[in-house]
């Protein structure tokens, strides 16, 4: 059961209420964002809740058991706060929620309502429809290790120790030839081999995606030019010009950690595990298989 401050309780006793919804945001790259269903701006601990964005919420739906639990937010597609081109690029993938009920009359009257992360963001021509997850999301999530053939760290990060900073690991460059959504072709990294940048990632530096990232699907040499396909077409189409820093790539692979990277210490996957075969397979006479150990 939910404890309300005695003011705001008070305000729902008395009968006649002036009650909003604020919701307060915060992406993983650390904007903040307020919104309010209400008529005006509302200003709740030093920070804005603005008005005019169409917000508006569903029922809150709770149960009793581990389920999550979940609300809807409907608001409008705006250019100067949310674009159908960030909810594309991920970047309010997972944010931060807290959903408020305010007295608008008194925005000390307030409770926490909900506390969670944006889930699924479905869209439409102008408007677009948010799930709010509660916290029990994370009880979904796998945690910790997986005992596994291929390397389980992220490449360049703490536990995989490679720099990729260095410059036999990274280059730039710009867009010399496009070839369908996401193909292009550079002269600048002509200087290394074929697939080095392969299972990579491109950071755009200039252009209509300048700040956004993708990964690398192929990197291809042929008389010095290098050809260069995404996993994904960006957002913004690619134009002549572009500027991107891109990084090597890793297919999690102790031959590759080691041959590659010179990081084979480093590795953190279990190049030794046994296959399925091993489980499956019996001792016979005539071949490997004589029933002693491995």
């Amino acid at each position: 059961m939910k404890l309300l401050p005695s003011g705001m309780q008070a305000h729902l006793d008395d009968g006649t209420t002036t009650l909003a919804w604020c919701w307060r945001i915060e992406r993983a790259d650390g904007a903040i964002f307020g919104f309010t269903d209400h008529d005006r701006p509302l200003e709740i601990a030093g920070m804005s809740y603005e008005p005019d964005t169409g917000f508006a919420a569903s029922e809150i739906r709770a149960s009793a058991d581990f389920s999550v639990d979940g609300q809807d937010a409907e608001g409008a597609l705006r250019s100067d706060r949310i674009t159908e081109t960030d909810i594309l690029d991920g970047r309010w993938d997972n944010a931060a929620i807290e959903v408020w009920r305010v007295n608008w009359e008194d925005v000390a009257q307030r409770v926490l309502m909900r506390r969670g992360n944006l889930g699924q963001i479905r869209r439409g021509k102008q408007v677009f429809v948010a799930e709010v997850r509660s916290m029990t999301h994370f009880l979904n999530q796998p945690v910790g290790r997986t005992y596994q053939y291929y390397c389980d760290a992220e490449l360049g990060d703490a536990r995989c120790g490679v720099n990729l900073a260095a410059p036999s690991y990274s280059g730039s460059g710009s867009v010399a030839a496009v070839s369908g959504d996401r193909t292009f072709t550079t002269a600048g990294l002509g200087g290394f081999t074929a697939n080095w940048f392969a299972l990579g990632r491109v950071e755009w530096t200039s252009g209509a995606n300048a700040g956004r990232r993708a990964e690398v699907s192929i990197h291809s040499v042929a008389a010095g030019v290098a050809t260069i396909t995404l996993i994904e077409a960006p957002v913004r189409a690619i134009a002549l010009g572009d500027g991107f820093f891109i990084q090597a790539g890793c297919d999690k692979q102790f031959a590759t950690c080691g041959a590659k990277f010179g990081n084979g210490v480093n590795f953190r996957g279990f190049p030794s595990i046994p296959g399925d075969d091993t489980i499956v397979r019996y001792p016979t006479q005539g071949d490997g298989s004589t029933g002693q150990p491995l």
